[in-house]
């Protein structure tokens, strides 16, 4: 049996895994948690926080869920008190790529990401067409990356990340580097600015004097019409009209050199920022 310690069991992120170790019975998990809001949210489940001197020494495995910004901070401490041939998992690419993860030999790093149950499913129950971010009832795939480590460790850790992520139907291996071209450049620095973009013209629309709900209803449909167009999951194309339409808004909307955001240049600065450790 595997021992498992998650740090920050109870945030944001460490939550949702801690929910899918807790009745895991393949594993012996620990569960850290420093953060009084957080500790509450384990003992809403039943679970308390160990202390990390007495968590750590055990782990086979060591969860990294803690916020980009004290990756770097909470390694530094916590690294030279694990065992020889730990695993460390982080749930993003972002420490890893910019390079704030301490150095050590004898242990295995790893990073898995959820993609996030998709915008076209075959989900029928409610509580699963209701699980928008993944991990609880709707089924989702995931990226892995083996970071340092042996080859050998990679089914280990992927076999951990199908478990913290269930349910999993694939699960793809890609590099680091790949992983935060997905993340953060291609779906937060790309995707979600378009999104809040798109937020403000829906906000402006019922400013300008459409029902809010008539607004959303009419959006949201023609948001779903649109992405099975334009990514070619619908079977037929878009309409000359439409074509011209995004033609000249793009001219007006997006700058000429937009696309260098998704510059590994661009992305390793991200990085850095995400995890404070712009030099």
């Amino acid at each position: 049996m595997l021992t498992i310690t998650v740090m920050g069991a109870g945030g944001k992120a460490g939550f949702r895994v801690t929910r899918n170790l807790k009745d895991n019975a393949k594993y012996r998990t620990y569960y850290v948690e420093t953060g009084e809001s957080g500790r509450k949210r384990l003992a809403e489940i039943g679970l308390t926080s160990t202390p990390e001197d007495q968590a750590l020494p055990q782990a086979d495995v060591v969860i990294l869920a803690v916020p980009d910004v004290l990756v770097g901070q909470v390694c530094r401490q916590i690294i030279p008190k694990i065992k020889s041939g730990t695993l460390v998992i982080g749930l993003d690419p972002a420490a890893a790529y910019a390079g704030v993860l301490p150095e050590r030999s004898d242990i295995t790093y790893f990073v898995s990401h959820p993609c996030h149950p998709p915008v076209f499913h075959d989900e029928t129950d409610l509580e699963a067409m209701r699980d928008y971010y993944g991990g609880v009832k709707a089924k989702q795939t995931i990226v892995c990356a083996l970071h340092h480590g042996p080859e050998s460790d990679y089914a280990r850790c992927e076999a951990i990340a199908r478990d913290i992520w269930a349910p999993v139907t694939v699960s793809h291996r890609i590099t680091v580097e790949q992983m935060a071209i997905l993340e953060p450049g291609l779906t937060e620095t790309l995707a979600t600015t378009c999104l809040a973009v798109l937020r403000e013209g829906l906000d402006e629309a019922v400013r300008m004097g459409v029902p809010e709900a008539a607004a959303r209803d009419f959006f949201f449909g023609h948001i779903r019409t649109g992405i099975a167009i334009v990514f070619d999951v619908a079977g037929f194309p878009m309409s000359d009209g439409a074509k011209l339409t995004v033609k000249k808004a793009k001219e007006q909307i997006f700058r000429r050199d937009w696309m260098k955001v998704m510059s590994i240049k661009s992305i390793k600065r991200s990085v850095k920022e995400i995890t404070g450790s712009v030099s």
